[in-house]
């Protein structure tokens, strides 16, 4: 009886150690709660810091906007407004392929930098909602309209790379796919359509829309450049 009784306590013991030894740590849990946590939360999170990221960029910048600034934000966001207007094609859910209406804010961007682009590139999206956009929630207004068009306004990054070889059109690229990123995280988060499908289909209007641009921007972008950074 006796080695039995202790072969029994033995084992209970080990099991014993063995529970505690299975209890999830504090680590564990918090990474059980974090995977737990919808796709929509983190995207929700990730706009509002994208917003707090434009509102702190526009502030430090607000020095640039001269009467001269002003004047040709009006201007750009204008000319892009009426291209936006004429469709060569137009997609069935939204979204459209046109005679490059996102260069004029792209160029203008590129010549008083990421804040006042950031800004005109935004109002350019609340008119393309005024157009005759759809309204879901604040979330899909904000990432299919002033974030999508805001967006553009990283062409602004022309002024670092403006000594880098094609530093216009890698700034373009970089705009337009920023664009593309806040219009496919709409389409998945607000339109039911797979993730994938939104890559592929936003893509589908803005790939040519871009390519458009470039193309355009190869004889315009160095006259334009030089009239708007003229004093």
């Amino acid at each position: 009886m006796y080695p039995y009784s202790l072969m029994a306590l033995v084992s209970a013991h080990a099991e014993d150690v063995g529970q505690e030894e299975a209890a999830p740590t504090f680590l564990e849990t918090a990474l059980e709660k974090f995977a737990e946590t919808p796709a929509t939360t983190w995207i929700a999170v990730a706009v509002m810091v994208v917003l707090a990221l434009m509102l702190l960029l526009i502030g430090k910048t607000r020095k640039q906007w001269t009467a001269k600034a002003v004047a040709y934000a009006a201007l750009a966001i204008a000319l892009s407004f009426v291209l936006s207007l004429i469709r060569l094609y137009r997609m069935p859910s939204g979204g459209s392929v046109t005679p490059a209406s996102m260069l004029p804010v792209m160029l203008f961007a590129a010549a008083f930098g990421m804040g006042p682009g950031v800004l005109a590139g935004a109002v350019l999206g609340v008119l393309q909602y005024l157009q005759g956009g759809y309204f879901l929630n604040v979330w899909q207004f904000l990432l299919d309209y002033v974030l999508a068009y805001a967006a553009l306004g990283l062409c602004g990054l022309y002024k670092p790379l403006k000594k880098v070889k094609g530093g216009l059109y890698i700034s373009m690229v970089i705009a337009v796919l920023c664009r593309l990123v806040s219009a496919t995280l709409a389409g998945y988060m607000f339109w039911d359509t797979a993730f994938w499908a939104s890559v592929v289909y936003n893509g589908f209007y803005l790939v040519p829309d871009t390519a458009i641009c470039m193309l355009l921007a190869v004889p315009l972008h160095k006259p334009v450049l030089k009239i708007l950074s003229s004093k």
